[in-house]
């Protein structure tokens, strides 16, 4: 059976409602720190996620969680990290957005993103924006889909690099939209942002979170969330399906992953652990001040959550013509 991957967070959030505060029984952990590699550098978003769970990870556990980043090839350097790791539950990764995607975006892979690895559970999911120019005259997702429809060349959408969930989004817009205006990506969100407001782009597709003082100091114009449902930290700026692009949905989200042939008892152990963290009121705070909305999951319903994000991305991958890396 399919599952959408609103349903998957959903089911997911129940399915960790039935775990708070359950006890870990259960196959014990290595008597050792617990390496939890992450793909990106120190300072990011999946960092910030990485290093706030950890510490309440650590509590729980009673073992110390070490944050070990592994940046470097869209996460393949992670992935190779972890699949030569023991399979004991004392290595983790973090994965992302890009985990999933990785599967259509690469030509070959020395691991499969979903079957090499053994899914723990979910820790967060935060908001991927639709910006503008303070003084561009564009004020709503209405506007920009109006203006690209009426003349393609009259505008275009700047995103990170190829392949990025951002430009991924962008790509999906297009579509969703029926539009045909060009996708145009940087090397980093610099140089992007530089380009929004010399009015190079019309409009940016980037993530919420590292923006957010921008955005709320005006110097940055935030018209709609790809999220289905607004963003706890931009509730006035509404979705681009409350723009008319019915079931438009694209959310990132940080999860946590294992060696594929660690023990049942040991994941259930650590996801046990995970959503007693993220139901922690101080935990939630402190995620969502870095931009991320704490989310729970049982580790079947992470499964197929990444499982239908990496079907979904493949084909967005493919209508839009994307050369495989």
């Amino acid at each position: 059976m399919s599952i959408t991957r609103r349903d998957a967070l959903r089911l997911g959030g129940i399915a960790a409602a039935g775990t708070l505060g359950a006890p870990a029984f259960g196959q014990s952990l290595p008597d050792k720190p617990i390496r939890l590699i992450v793909p990106n550098a120190a300072g990011g978003v999946a960092d910030l996620t990485a290093r706030t769970v950890g510490a309440a990870l650590s509590e729980r556990l009673k073992q110390p969680v070490v944050i070990e980043n592994r940046p470097g090839a869209g996460g393949i350097v992670a992935g190779q990290t972890l699949l030569q790791a023991p399979a004991d539950g004392a290595t983790l990764m973090v994965a992302t957005n890009a985990h999933a995607i990785s599967k259509s975006l690469f030509r070959s892979l020395p691991f499969d993103p979903i079957r090499d690895f053994a899914p723990v559970g979910l820790m967060g999911t935060f908001a991927i924006a639709v910006l503008v120019a303070p003084q561009s005259p564009i004020r709503t997702a209405g506007d920009l889909i109006a203006q690209l429809k009426r003349d393609p060349r009259s505008g275009n959408i700047g995103t990170i690099s190829v392949g990025s969930t951002q430009n991924l989004a962008a790509e999906l817009f297009k579509t969703s939209a029926g539009i045909e205006a060009t996708t145009v990506p940087f090397s980093g969100t610099p140089a992007l942002l530089t380009s929004l407001l010399r009015n190079d782009v019309t409009a940016a597709f980037e993530i919420v979170a590292p923006l957010m003082g921008q955005i709320r100091d005006g110097s940055l114009r935030a018209i709609a969330v790809t999220s289905a449902q607004r963003a706890a930290n931009l509730p006035d700026v509404p979705t681009l399906q409350e723009a008319g692009i019915a079931g438009f949905d694209v959310t990132s989200w940080n999860a946590i992953v294992a060696p594929a042939r660690t023990p049942a008892p040991v994941v259930e152990r650590i996801n046990a652990a995970l959503n007693a963290s993220l139901a922690d009121p101080t935990v939630r705070s402190k995620l969502l001040e870095a931009g991320v909305e704490a989310r729970g999951d049982a580790p079947a319903h992470l499964g197929q959550l990444m499982e239908a994000e990496a079907e979904k991305w493949r084909g967005v991958i493919e209508r839009a013509g994307i050369e495989r890396q």
